[in-house]
């Protein structure tokens, strides 16, 4: 009997430890639903992409980018804002979404729509300028190098002119490597002239578009505006036209009634005089 009372009793503990720890993880569910995704502010957001816009040189760099995000999410902490490396890096998706988005949307509008703009603009704007000079700097040291694979090349040509031939041949080879070189200089920096103007000119093209597209949507909203007023003054118009027919209405109705009244107290005036006239 006591054995039973103490099994019995042994279950209940397990029972109720087991009650507690459901009651302990349904509020823990509950605390990490409600803040699973917290509402982005607009400062909270600003300063998120100016801590990506100062890591965006080595995003560009790694191929696994985890540990960065990490490192926003620590950065995010240390002004004062909760947000995990996996809400980092979703923010910064949607706002890359939206931001392509925006393309064909003229500047007036795509300033309520998307108020960051100006922000990713300023970032990949920065990171095309630090492509064109990598770029820039690639081809300057691949033409070093070649300059001085062909002055070693040179050189040895010059050194078997020199024993064979007279000095005269190998001046003539030096001045031809140097033409080379500065002819390869040039081109490199023609390149980039070049693809900086295509650069600028694709901006000034989106721009014009842009103002094509707005000044287009802005002269049709002009003439539904003024259509919307022609319509608005034709209906009050025809609301004064309504109301002083009502009222000429009105007004012969009045007069029909008091004709009608006043004949009606002609006949009983009359009648009266009659009925006197009769007793007399």
């Amino acid at each position: 009997m006591e054995g039973h009372l103490h099994h019995q009793h042994h279950n209940q503990h397990h029972l109720q430890q087991y009650q507690l720890l459901q009651q302990q993880h349904h509020i823990s569910v509950n605390v990490e639903a409600s803040d699973k995704f917290p509402q982005w502010s607009i400062q909270e957001t600003k300063e998120f992409l100016m801590i990506r816009a100062e890591l965006d040189p080595t995003f560009m760099e790694k191929k696994r980018n985890k540990v960065l995000w990490e490192v926003i999410s620590n950065k995010m902490k240390e002004k004062g804002y909760n947000r995990s490396a996996e809400q980092c890096k979703c923010k910064w998706k949607n706002l890359f979404t939206r931001y392509k988005g925006c393309e064909t949307i003229e500047p007036e509008a795509m300033r309520q729509q998307f108020p960051f703009y100006n922000e990713l603009q300023a970032i990949f704007t920065s990171r095309m300028q630090r492509m064109l000079r990598a770029e820039a700097e690639g081809a300057a040291t691949g033409l070093k190098k070649k300059a001085v694979k062909l002055s070693s090349d040179d050189e040895d040509k010059n050194e078997e002119i020199i024993e064979g031939e007279k000095g005269t041949g190998s001046r003539k080879k030096i001045k031809k490597g140097k033409a080379i070189g500065g002819t390869s200089s040039g081109g490199t920096s023609i390149s980039l002239k070049e693809s900086l103007e295509d650069f600028t000119k694709q901006q000034m093209q989106m721009e014009m578009q842009w103002r094509e597209v707005f000044e287009a949507r802005e002269n049709e909203r002009m003439m539904k505006e003024m259509e919307w007023r022609q319509t608005m003054k034709q209906l009050e118009n025809d609301r004064i036209v309504m109301e002083r027919r009502w009222r000429e209405r009105e007004e012969q109705r009045r007069v029909r009634e008091e004709a009608r009244a006043e004949k009606r107290d002609a006949l009983i005036t009359a009648l009266l005089n009659k009925l006197r006239r009769e007793d007399m």
